[in-house]
């Protein structure tokens, strides 16, 4: 009972996760700038891994489903991939509800809110009271990090309406390309082991498939 309960406090103080049958070392998570990137820096990074978890994830929704999309570039190229399908869309993302809106079979919504002009995002307490009203069969959201059993981001607005839409959901997804692995930001908004799918690009280390596969379903996209 001594070592369990051990195991326990340091779990509690964020040393190492509990997994059955034992527990898991944390890593160092490597250091994330102390600012924030705009979505047009963002726009820059990791391209073709970005094109190619969307391109994979976007199989994944089926005519007729009601998803989440959050904001981030990743999604952005999501986005672009669901411009055939007939589903209803609701987002907090201004650069996604502009892609969708092209497809005009497309139920699409936009969720109101406090407009954050460095992510193309919606935030506060209107966003927030109307999603929790809405249920969806699959919400795919993505992160500026993930380490541990901690998904995160660098605003905590930002990061609550990621949280609510993530519980809201029948079918939850992470999509991140693999540079997002072991490193932090400011706000940790969910955990890792509460996550369906984590949809990554085939640049993810052995070491981060193995560590992360015990805590979620990890899919792998082909560049």
């Amino acid at each position: 009972m001594t070592v369990r309960r051990d195991l326990d406090e340091l779990d509690k103080e964020g040393l190492l996760i509990r997994i059955h049958g034992g527990a898991q070392s944390i890593d160092t998570p490597k250091v994330k700038p102390k600012y924030e990137k705009s979505n047009s820096e963002k726009q820059e990074l990791q391209i073709e891994e970005k094109r190619a978890i969307a391109k994979f994830a976007s199989q994944l929704i089926q005519d007729g489903e009601t998803v989440f999309i959050g904001p981030g570039t990743t999604l952005e190229h999501f986005a672009h991939e669901l411009v055939a399908k007939n589903i209803r869309v609701v987002t907090k993302s201004l650069p996604v509800f502009t892609i969708l809106n092209q497809n005009k079979s497309t139920d699409l919504i936009l969720t109101g809110g406090e407009y954050r002009d460095i992510t193309g995002a919606f935030v506060g307490s209107l966003t927030s009271t109307y999603l929790k009203e809405l249920k969806f069969s699959k919400a795919f959201v993505s992160a500026n990090g993930v380490f541990g059993d901690s998904v995160a981001t660098y605003s905590e607005s930002e990061g609550e309406i990621q949280r609510i839409a993530l519980d809201n959901a029948f079918e939850k997804f992470l999509l991140v390309d693999h540079e997002k692995f072991d490193k932090y930001d400011f706000y940790d908004f969910y955990n890792v082991s509460k996550i369906d799918h984590l949809v990554t690009d085939s640049g993810i280390s052995e070491d981060a498939k193995e560590k992360f596969g015990q805590l979620t379903d990890i899919m792998t996209a082909e560049d």
